[in-house]
């Protein structure tokens, strides 16, 4: 070793040190990327091999033919491998930039391991809380931010001698604050975005936050236990849209469910199904006893609660789960240079009168000073015109479930335009579009595991065929006025058809190959008619749907035996006279005048109904001009029922 020391001195000192500049700069860089190669797990395993033992092969190779030029001093050939050697040597700190990038973008999108929950005393703006006022609270422990933190933020506020009224619904307590029943309610951060818009919580505009109360807690959403699934298997999505004006996903577990998308994908086949599940699809919500309620509610307890309760709705195994804020696709949509979409035209008479039958939105930051329109037919949107589409419900007849059918259409072009190979070199981009607006419970290695069928895409993609199929699906659904309580409000929901339903999870069923695809053995063509692709759950409205119980106060007995009998229900009579809490003095003796259940409840788990008829003459009104303005007014105030305390 000491002789080769003493001939390297002797050798040109300036060639030397290139060398050993060159060879460290080598060294150093082939096992970074030697380390980040090995790390892109289920990625061409072989040629990840072989690519690392040729660059090691080359190491060595490089540094024994440098030695033996530089001591027989042949600086022309140790030149020429040493332009090669630097050149891999750019080649290593690209690939380690990418692959860092993919890494750290990979990374970017897993769920936080601690998040701060907030709980907000929210009050009218002209309310003082004081020891003497009334806050609501809901009553489901497992709500984190609406219970566990309010009960922190009572300590910490020394609240404890307020009176509590606790609620299952979150839309009653709303309700009873707007109508000042109570003084204050505990809400989270985002309350204003899930309930702000909902049809009579406009008011919710005049609150203001009174106290708030902030926890670094473990973030909820890593407890969610993921599929061991690779994605080379079919596999679930649950698409929960965060419809925000600001950047980013909110690190809380409440958020507006307005957008929930459940999908299934067939690796092998290439085919995709997608649900797009209506916001106000009354349906029981699993964290807080299957109480029914509007779906988009199921979001204020957070992502757990929204998986249990679709996977509860559709029977459908949710593998993974994908939050997205929809603010993020203008800056995803502008990294792709535009999608091609065929946008519906609108229907509505008013607004086609009002925007001469474009669509027209708000801008990204609802902002109606800067409306974004577009024309209907096929078009090149942009960022900003693909968010309008995509929110944008008011020009349409069917409102939130035309909504629904754009925001597939969005979510399919940009599918397709992800995967065309035009736009492989703008990952760095891609990457900074989605991180800071979406979450996944996908770890890094089943996001690399679909690398071989992105892969097929592509090929697919440069023979010019359609390399993914997406089946839509529509499921058939009917207005539903529903009480939420007794003594509580109205809410204006939907109700679906299960047989729609199950064709629709009997379709995704099949492209997870869980079943198998039925045979249709009778076919019929007409001429006649124009050719239409079949949708799943559409036409299909039978099953046994949602029933609310009839108001039957002023009737005859014989209208609810006849309603009873039909429904499988045991009717109670009772006659009242004016001595008893359930007479109803402004009803015809012989009628009826209450009844133990209220118009307007969900008919689900009713079997007996009472029925209280009026025994005795009602009471005589005076005739004269203000006795009987005094009458007219209490008779508009009257409830359609009078009920004792549902306990």
């Amino acid at each position: 070793m000491k002789v080769l020391l003493n001939k390297l001195k002797k050798t040109n000192k300036a060639f030397l040190i290139i060398f050993l500049i060159t060879f460290v700069l080598y060294l150093v860089n082939y096992f970074l990327i030697a380390y980040n190669i090995l790390n892109l797990a289920g990625i061409e395993t072989i040629i990840r091999i072989v690519v690392i033992v040729l660059f090691g092969i080359w190491l060595f190779v490089y540094l024994l033919w440098s030695l033996i030029n530089l001591l027989l001093k042949k600086y022309v050939a140790l030149t020429i491998t040493t332009v090669i050697t630097i050149l891999f040597i750019g080649i290593f700190s690209i690939g380690n930039y990418y692959i860092n990038i993919l890494n750290n973008g990979m990374d970017n999108l897993a769920e936080s391991e601690f998040v701060t929950y907030t709980s907000n005393l929210v009050t009218l703006k002209d309310t003082e809380i004081n020891s003497k006022s009334i806050l609501g609270m809901i009553n489901s422990s497992d709500d984190l931010e609406g219970n566990e933190l309010a009960k922190d933020l009572i300590k910490d506020k020394k609240l404890n001698n307020n009176k509590l009224e606790y609620y299952s619904s979150y839309y009653e307590m709303i309700y009873d604050l707007l109508n000042k029943k109570i003084d204050g309610i505990f809400l989270n951060s985002n309350y204003m975005t899930i309930f702000g818009n909902e049809t009579g919580f406009e008011e919710l505009k005049n609150t203001k936050v009174y106290y708030s109360f902030s926890k670094k807690l473990k973030n909820q959403d890593t407890t969610i236990v993921s599929s061991n699934k690779k994605l080379t298997e079919p596999f679930s999505i649950l698409l929960m849209g965060v419809d925000s004006e600001k950047d980013g996903l909110n690190a809380n577990a409440s958020f507006n469910g307005d957008t929930l998308m459940l999908i299934t994908f067939n690796p092998k086949t290439l085919n995709a199904t997608m649900f797009s599940i209506p916001r106000d699809t009354f349906v029981p919500i699993a964290c807080n006893n299957n109480q029914y309620a509007k779906i988009n509610s199921s979001a204020v307890y957070g992502t757990s609660c929204v998986i249990d309760t679709v996977e509860q709705l559709t029977d459908i195994t949710i593998d993974y789960y994908v939050k997205i804020n929809f603010k993020g696709v203008v800056d995803l949509v502008n990294a792709l240079g535009g999608i091609d979409v065929e946008v519906e035209a609108p229907d509505y008479s008013v607004y086609l009168n009002k925007y001469n039958g474009q669509i027209c939105e708000q801008d990204s930051l609802r902002n109606y000073d800067n409306l974004i329109c577009m024309n209907s037919g096929y078009q090149h949107l942009d960022g900003e015109q693909a968010l309008a589409y995509a929110r944008c419900r008011h020009a349409y007849i069917q409102s939130d479930i035309a909504r629904n059918k754009h925001q597939q259409q969005v979510i399919e072009a940009l599918t397709k335009k992800v995967a065309s190979p035009s736009n492989i070199n703008k990952i760095e981009e891609l990457l900074n579009a989605v991180t800071n607006n979406l979450a996944t419970n996908m770890s890094r290695n089943q996001m690399l595991s679909f690398y071989e069928v992105l892969k097929d895409m592509v090929v697919k993609s440069l023979s010019n065929d359609d390399f993914i199929t997406i089946e839509k699906t529509y499921l058939e659904y009917y207005d539903l006025n529903v009480k939420l309580s007794a003594n509580g409000i109205y809410t204006s929901a939907i109700g679906h058809y299960p047989d729609s339903l199950k064709a629709i999870s009997d379709l995704m069923k099949v492209n997870l190959e869980l079943q198998d695809k039925e045979l249709i053995k009778t076919f019929s063509f007409d001429t006649n008619e124009e050719y239409t692709s079949k949708i799943a759950g559409q036409g299909i409205k039978t099953g046994e749907t949602l029933k609310v119980m009839p108001n039957f106060v002023g009737l005859s007995v014989n209208e609810a035996e006849a309603w009873a009998n039909k429904n499988n229900v045991t009717l109670e009579k009772e006659f009242v006279d004016n001595t008893s809490n359930y007479y109803n003095q402004n009803i015809t003796p012989g009628l009826i005048a209450n009844q133990s259940y209220a118009g307007g409840l969900l008919l689900k788990k009713i079997e007996t109904l009472t029925i209280y008829i009026n025994n005795s003459a009602p009471i005589q009104e005076d005739t004269s001009d203000n006795n009987m303005e005094n009458n007219e007014e209490e008779i508009a105030e009257l409830p359609d029922i009078l009920l004792p305390n549902e306990n």
